[in-house]
């Protein structure tokens, strides 16, 4: 079952965040089960809302890909993560591409 994850990381910097993205280049390589990833800053945090197609796909994403290049740019500290089935999806006609 697809589900939303949020996540809010204390203490993350847009250069820590962009410096774990082209480590792991998630743009380029898409992860299985990856549909949706948005990334924000406020308050010092690092938010991220994502959709994946389920929970699973997102830990195995995280433990094989993603944990290594987070320690790696010198993110400490665990983030708060929740998971969410989806109810509904919409999609503006006309919304296509990946990175903005």
């Amino acid at each position: 079952m697809a589900v939303v994850m949020t996540m809010r990381w204390a203490g993350v910097t847009p250069e820590q965040y962009d410096s774990v993205r082209d480590t792991v280049r998630w743009e380029q390589d898409t992860p299985t089960g990856a549909v949706l990833h948005v990334a924000s800053f406020e308050g010092g945090a690092l938010h991220v809302t994502d959709v994946w197609s389920s929970q699973a796909d997102f830990e195995r994403f995280f433990a094989d890909r993603l944990a290594a290049a987070v320690k790696e740019a010198g993110i400490e500290g665990e983030p708060e993560t929740s998971f969410r089935p989806i109810h509904r999806r919409f999609v503006a006609p006309g919304v296509t591409g990946a990175a903005s």
